[in-house]
């Protein structure tokens, strides 16, 4: 597929390049430890329901930390905050290898510095949106953040797989080459010359108040509102699928490379969908690429008719590749009309409420696999979805979401390069 002029631009935009490029080898370790962590605490304990709590404690703070990190976000510098997050990020993985290598890594340890990594990610999750608007103009942010999304399923292709065959050579191996690729990240920020936040005068910090401000901001703005809380609900799908992937695959003899062959399918599935993104985003409206990824949700009941891990994967494929261009329409909008003053407090906020349920998610599916079968566990997560879409096609918000034309509308003394 052609580029765009807007892409040709968004690319030879270096500060961009480095925000972006810095983070290739970092996701690329977070994905491949992802299900290290799974098959680790498989391999320690046999336990399902556990691999879920490690799973349930990653996920954790970004519904524990999100606000306080959004705080921090608007009021100190950014890239020392991103900074700060990935060089604790880097020690806690190099600090676990050592652990699994030495055996003194039981679960309960495990859980524990999955939590804390989790709680670095929160931190450079919220700052990272204040570090994108500074340096992309705002008609070009859909197309930045359908980027990202490109570069997130590059990884969650590669990750998985990488993550599988790293841990049969050693269970170690995975944690230690995640520790090693912050380094990079860590270089590609402490490169870029672009400040990431407005100059701005700040009074004394008095967290309920300043996290109030940016809740009435997102309560304001119907859409927003709308699409947080229905993502909010709708993010336990996913990694509690994946876990069933994983633990299914486990079950039907598939090594730990061949699982991570299997969950990298759903990432080659967001990788194609963030390339098809320009030409939906070009053919369908806000509301209708909104409708389309909740209707694809439902694919996952294929496993309720043939209960094989292939069917399973097979089914949530399609959408993994409606997902991306969702997140281009509706990151990119949002990111786009919070003020810069506001921006960490109102993503905290909306990171809190929407991944609010995430973290119950895999602590479900483990608790379910573990009591009852794996396809009864799908069956009920196939409901969810299935109410999540009444939702989204009877909600007015949705009904009446804005034009992607409307960023150009925005004035331009506001704007970035």
């Amino acid at each position: 597929m052609a580029l765009d002029s807007g892409h040709i631009q968004l690319w030879r935009n270096r500060e961009f390049v480095l925000l972006e490029s810095g983070r290739l080898l970092s996701t690329a370790g977070t994905a491949s430890t992802g299900i290290a962590y799974t098959l680790l605490v498989l391999a320690l304990t046999s336990s399902p329901a556990k691999a879920g709590l490690v799973g349930f404690a990653r996920l954790a703070p970004y519904a524990l930390l999100a606000l306080p990190a959004g705080v921090a976000a608007d009021r100190w510098n950014r890239k020392s905050l991103m900074i700060g997050a990935d060089v604790v990020r880097a020690l806690l993985l190099g600090g676990l290898a050592l652990a699994v290598q030495l055996d003194q890594a039981g679960w309960p340890l495990i859980a524990a510095i999955a939590f804390a990594e989790g709680a670095g990610a929160v931190i450079f999750g919220v700052a990272q949106a204040g570090a994108l608007r500074a340096v992309v103009r705002r008609r070009q942010l859909p197309a930045a953040v359908g980027a990202q999304r490109a570069r997130s399923a590059a990884v969650d292709l590669a990750g998985p797989p990488l993550g599988g065959a790293l841990f049969e050579v050693g269970r170690a191996l995975p944690f230690a080459v995640d520790s090693a690729s912050y380094a990079f990240s860590i270089a590609s920020l402490a490169a870029i010359r672009t400040p990431f936040q407005e100059q701005q005068k700040l009074g004394p910090a008095r967290l309920r108040s300043e996290v109030a401000e940016g809740f009435r901001f997102l309560w304001r703005q119907p859409f927003i509102r709308a699409t947080t809380f229905l993502y909010a609900l709708g993010n336990v799908t996913i990694p509690a699928l994946l876990l069933v992937v994983v633990i299914v695959g486990r079950r039907e003899g598939f090594s730990s490379s061949a699982i991570g062959g299997l969950v990298s399918l759903f990432g080659a599935a967001l990788l194609a969908g963030a390339l098809l993104s320009p030409l939906l985003r070009g053919l369908l409206s806000v509301r209708g690429i909104i409708l389309l990824e909740l209707w694809t949700a439902l694919g996952s009941g294929l496993f309720l008719v043939w209960p094989s891990v292939w069917v399973l994967i097979a089914g949530m494929l399609p959408q993994a590749i409606v997902i991306p261009s969702t997140d281009s329409v509706v990151v990119g909008y949002r990111v786009a009309v919070i003020p810069d003053r506001l921006l960490g407090r109102v993503e905290s906020v909306r990171s809190n409420l929407a991944r609010l349920l995430d973290p119950l998610g895999p602590l479900a599916a483990g608790l379910l696999l573990s009591q009852t079968s794996p396809r009864a566990t799908v069956a009920l997560f196939v409901a969810w979805s299935g109410a999540l879409l009444v939702w989204g096609m009877t909600s007015v918000a949705i009904r009446a979401a804005p034009s992607l034309q409307e960023l150009d509308e925005l004035s331009s003394d506001s704007e970035t390069l």
